[in-house]
């Protein structure tokens, strides 16, 4: 209820915006919002060239040639058509028609080879029974977590293995384990358009994200020239850490679940003494090391756990056999069934991410930023925290804006300043939430999300403030 409401929302108020923008004269046209692409110019006015006013102008550009001329802020250019084009400024976001091819040529058709691919592995671990005996392993720790699960629930192997993804910052492997985790809880919801205790619990924990090797951040850095770009990996997974804890304790106390006991309290000491140690271990590292050891550590554990399922199913050939099957052909099957997980939440991609693309272009959220950082300066905020704010707000919204966001502080600041420190944590310690919560859902067509956006939004502001505050001591 939450998310239609806020997606309602934003095209409507979006919409109406830019009408009155455009009927007071404040805004020149409506292509871009439909047709135009991030990143280009944006068109607020045009004259023709036979214009008197445009006279001293026509001169100008001719002299200069394709490059137009400068007049204050604003580009003077030729059109294809020949008259004379004013520009101000860059589009924020890609337009409708954009968003909904890159949508599908972006984002959903290689999330539908990862579905594909990670699924049949999946397939293979309950072909071969060995999601039954983790999901026993590890039922002392989720079944209290989750106490509406059963004790054997096959959710928990798929949730463990989405943690793992996420903790090694393995984004493209964890996606799959995720959504057939929701799957797998949906099978026992007794309102299937309504989300479970279990779904918003594993959701709120998916989205704090708990990381320890952000490699693609460490590559930005390294990109924009930081003296040590690996620099950023104790203070982003205390960051996340944090978030993560945060995210357990709110649904918990909402959900009144009692999670100070010792099997939990245990869980949380050991990932904390892992943690610790591998933290102790990459700062005794160099700088060039410590990112061929992460980047390794990442992907070799990925290639592990591959080889592990197949190994394993392997040994246990004779349950295939029984159920008058091999392993490739499981695999094909729980390939296939990836495939219809896709087709399913392509519509709920779709949805987010157009309305999204029409509130960034509207111009309404840049407003809605400005009049934060307005409010942060009031209130004396440091500069270099208010400078990086504006990634940590589009981050729930959209993880390219924030990443654009994120590059340019880096390359205005500095990728060793704070504002470009701050920009790498909120950057990478926190969720795309909105995109999360319509893909999740979406995925088992849960339509009343309950409480699930407003934890999530919650655990992300813990992150910033977090963040805010290691920064400060760490740097």
């Amino acid at each position: 209820m939450a998310l239609s409401r806020f997606w309602t929302f934003i095209l409507i108020l979006s919409i109406a915006y830019v009408l009155v923008m455009m009927a007071t004269g404040q805004q020149y046209s409506l292509g871009a919002m439909v047709n135009g692409e991030q990143g280009e110019a944006m068109v607020v006015a045009e004259m023709d060239a036979t214009d008197p006013r445009a006279a001293d102008l026509v001169v100008a550009m001719r002299a200069v040639g394709d490059e137009g001329v400068q007049r204050g802020d604003t580009l003077y250019t030729f059109s294809k058509t020949g008259t004379v084009r004013a520009t101000l400024g860059i589009q924020p976001a890609d337009g409708l028609f954009a968003t909904c091819r890159n949508t599908i040529m972006d984002l959903w058709l290689p999330l539908i080879g990862y579905l594909t691919f990670f699924c049949g592995l999946l397939n293979l671990l309950i072909d071969s029974r060995a999601m039954e005996k983790v999901a026993r392993f590890l039922s002392p720790v989720f079944h209290r977590v989750f106490p509406e699960l059963r004790a054997d629930h096959p959710a928990y192997g798929y949730m463990t293995l989405n943690f793992a993804a996420n903790f090694l910052g393995l984004d493209s492997a964890a996606t799959p384990f995720g959504l057939k985790a929701m799957e797998s809880m949906q099978e026992d919801n007794p309102t299937q358009d309504r989300a479970t205790n279990s779904q918003i619990m594993f959701l709120c924990l998916h989205a704090a994200g708990l990381t320890l090797l952000p490699t693609s951040i460490i590559g930005y850095r390294a990109a924009q020239g930081a003296a040590n770009p690996a620099d950023i990996m104790i203070p982003m997974i205390i960051v996340s850490f944090a978030g993560t804890l945060a995210a357990l304790f709110m649904v918990a106390g909402k959900q009144r679940i009692k999670i100070f006991n010792l099997p939990v309290m245990g869980a949380v000491l050991l990932i904390s003494t892992i943690i610790g140690g591998l933290m102790a271990y990459i700062a005794t590292l160099s700088g060039v090391a410590k990112f061929h050891f992460t980047d390794n550590l990442s992907n070799g554990m990925l290639m592990v756990i591959i080889g592990a399922i197949v190994a394993y199913a392997f040994i246990k050939e004779r349950y295939f056999t029984a159920k008058g099957t091999n392993m490739f052909d499981s695999f094909v099957e729980g390939a296939k069934d990836g495939w219809t997980t896709g087709l399913r939440i392509l519509p709920y991609m779709l949805a987010m991410l157009a309305a999204l693309s029409i509130f960034r272009n509207s111009g309404l959220m840049g407003i809605i930023m400005d009049g934060l950082t307005v409010v942060m300066k009031m209130v004396g905020m440091n500069k270099e925290v208010i400078d990086a704010i504006p990634v940590a707000l589009m981050r729930p919204f959209s993880a390219g804006g924030s990443r654009g966001f994120m590059l340019d502080a880096m390359k205005t600041y500095g990728a060793d300043s704070i504002t470009g420190l701050l920009s790498s944590l909120f950057q990478g310690a926190a969720e795309t939430t909105f995109y999360v919560v319509a893909l999740y859902f979406g995925s088992v067509n849960v339509k009343d999300t309950r409480y699930t956006l407003g934890i999530m939004l919650l655990a992300d502001l813990v992150c910033i403030i977090t963040a805010v505050f290691v920064v400060q001591f760490y740097f």
